[in-house]
């Protein structure tokens, strides 16, 4: 019989996106094949603390998406640079070996390049973005002018910094954006922080709530029209998604309507496009995640304009996995299916490893 591959989930993590993590997390889990994996489920609490957990029991309340936390039986580990191996911390002893981690890990300390580069250094195999992309990935400004750079149409932006306090870029970006337009974290996924604001008086409360969470802050313009998303899967050779729309039942799609309220948005996947939109949603998106260095996997997320022009918003290194996202739903839509995916995905992270471990590390 062959050895069944030793998976660690990452999840939790110090993150405003906690509880999205946990409900992904165990939805990837299940879509694991038993026979092929070994799964270990590392639980990152909101203090940091990494604790292991069973697979079948990481988690209280795991049907109420506003309640879900991890349980607090975790035994404490840490990962010990260079030798690959996670230590119990109570037991003074190292757990066996892990074949590969899969981070489903949302926001800052976990998809930001943080985590991605404690794995670099513990020389583990890992799902999804390096460091570079991830911290890519996460950062909403350097990601729009990397996009820039490489071509691709992006929304228009302005970025504001909490101790570069100047009213007169504000006043100037506020003119030149126009309203409505968005405000939000640069640093953060899953519309936390997000505002929508259409006249002056609320652009005070909708900075103040972005400064919450992060120290830079964007302006982006209101783009009109159809919210089209596609997943893109690979390493060097990514391939795309057949493209699917999400329809907000509300202002915009919002935290609550993405993990929360399975009313709170119409998922279509796939979408009914023409061939020649659906082939240019595929290229932006392929085009976009080679642009800021992605591996393995992301969501790009786009806008279609009532005169059919495509324009990038954001892409998303670490999408989300719960019952309602889009990013296996569109490769189920695309003949991928949910347990097919998770197995493609591991297989990436080991044969990039395996190109990494190739490479030179003497002169």
């Amino acid at each position: 019989m062959k050895k069944r591959l030793r998976v660690a989930v990452l999840c939790g993590g110090r993150s405003a996106e906690h509880e999205v993590s946990l409900r992904s997390a165990g939805n990837v889990i299940r879509a694991m094949n038993p026979k092929k994996y070994q799964v270990l489920v590392i639980g990152i609490d909101r203090q940091g603390c990494w604790r292991l957990y069973d697979a079948e029991r990481f988690v209280a309340c795991a049907d109420d998406p506003g309640r879900i936390r991890l349980r607090q039986n975790g035994r404490r580990l840490a990962l010990a640079p260079g030798s690959g191996r996670f230590i119990d911390l109570g037991k003074g002893r190292a757990l066996a070996a892990v074949d590969v981690v899969f981070p489903v890990l949302h926001g800052p300390f976990g998809e930001d390049g943080t985590v991605q580069g404690l794995l670099e250094l513990a020389g583990l195999p890992y799902v999804g973005a390096g460091v570079l992309g991830s911290a890519a990935g996460m950062d909403k400004e350097v990601m729009k002018r990397l996009l820039s750079e490489a071509g691709v149409p992006v929304t228009e932006f302005a970025v504001l910094y909490r101790h570069r306090a100047d009213p007169a870029h504000l006043r100037s970006s506020v003119a030149r954006l126009g309203l409505p337009l968005f405000v939000k974290p640069a640093n953060l996924g899953s519309s936390v922080g997000v505002s929508k604001v259409r006249t002056r008086p609320e652009l005070s409360d909708a900075l103040r709530l972005a400064f919450a969470y992060d120290d830079k802050v964007l302006l982006e313009s209101f783009v009109p029209g159809r919210e089209i998303e596609c997943s893109v899967l690979g390493n060097a050779d990514p391939v795309a998604s057949l493209p699917g729309e999400v329809v907000p039942q509300a202002e915009f799609y919002s935290y609550r309507a993405k993990y929360i309220d399975e009313n709170g948005a119409l998922l279509r996947a796939p979408v009914d496009l023409p061939e020649r939109l659906i082939a240019e949603v595929q290229r932006l998106s392929v085009e976009s995640f080679r642009a800021c260095c992605c591996a393995g996997m992301a969501r790009v997320d786009l806008f279609l304009t009532p005169r059919g022009r495509l324009v990038v918003n954001e892409l998303n290194t670490i999408p989300g996995f719960t019952s309602i996202s889009m990013y296996p739903k569109l490769w189920q839509a695309s003949g991928i299916s949910y347990t097919k995916l998770i197995d493609r995905l591991i297989r990436l992270a080991l044969d990039r490893h395996r190109q990494k471990a190739r490479m030179k590390t003497d002169c």
